[in-house]
């Protein structure tokens, strides 16, 4: 069942080291069937180098183990309420990159200071509160927090990128690193000017209507 997404879950996990966005085994992808609403997410404390198809483990929106031997990880709980709350939400990443959770970390969004910003995220990427690890209450607070943005820092945590797959999901939390790594050295040389909301409005706009092939 789902082999085809299990394998595409497991290929995508890779590219999270590849990208520097996790250290030892933190961090994992989900991502949401569209025909049977059933989530594939990680088994929980696996290293990445060791993570194959087995060790992607399907369970229903009430986290319910359909197929898997192992343990799924320790947010999906968090992964599955925002699922059961936004429906066009078809994959997620966890993730605790340095420069993003340098930003959760003191408690402080991401400011539309790039062009890069505006046409990725369509605003500033937003901070939410402290929230607790294992439960739903993460989840709770991502949604509240995410409006239309498909980024969200946490306060003393990480970051979460939602998307309407899991590889929409993953360019999203590429790039959160990316811009974060950017504004943080521009902070380093004084205040960077916020572009303007119509500015950010337009290139958004610009970006998903005309960028790319």
């Amino acid at each position: 069942m789902l082999d085809a997404l299990r394998k595409e879950i497991c290929r995508l996990h890779l590219e999270l080291p590849h990208n520097n966005l996790v250290s030892w085994t933190s961090g994992n992808i989900s991502g949401r069937d569209p025909n049977s609403g059933l989530v594939v997410i990680k088994a929980s404390g696996v290293r990445y180098e060791q993570l194959t198809p087995d060790h992607m483990v399907v369970v229903d929106l009430d986290g319910k183990v359909i197929i898997g031997d192992y343990k799924p990880s320790s947010d999906t709980a968090a992964h599955l309420y925002i699922y059961r709350q936004r429906a066009k939400i078809g994959g997620i990443v966890h993730t605790h990159s340095p420069f993003a959770t340098a930003f959760a970390a003191v408690g402080k969004p991401i400011p539309v200071v790039l062009t890069a910003i505006c046409d990725e995220f369509g605003g500033e990427i937003p901070c939410g509160g402290y929230a607790r690890i294992g439960g739903d209450e993460i989840g709770r607070e991502v949604v509240r927090v995410m409006g239309s943005s498909p980024a969200v820092l946490l306060k003393n945590h990480g970051v979460f990128t939602m998307g309407k797959d899991a590889e929409s999901a993953l360019k999203a939390a590429v790039m959160v690193e990316d811009v974060a790594r950017t504004v943080f050295y521009a902070l380093q040389l004084g205040q960077p000017d916020e572009i303007p909301p119509e500015e950010v409005a337009r290139a958004h706009r610009r970006y998903l209507e005309e960028y790319g092939q």
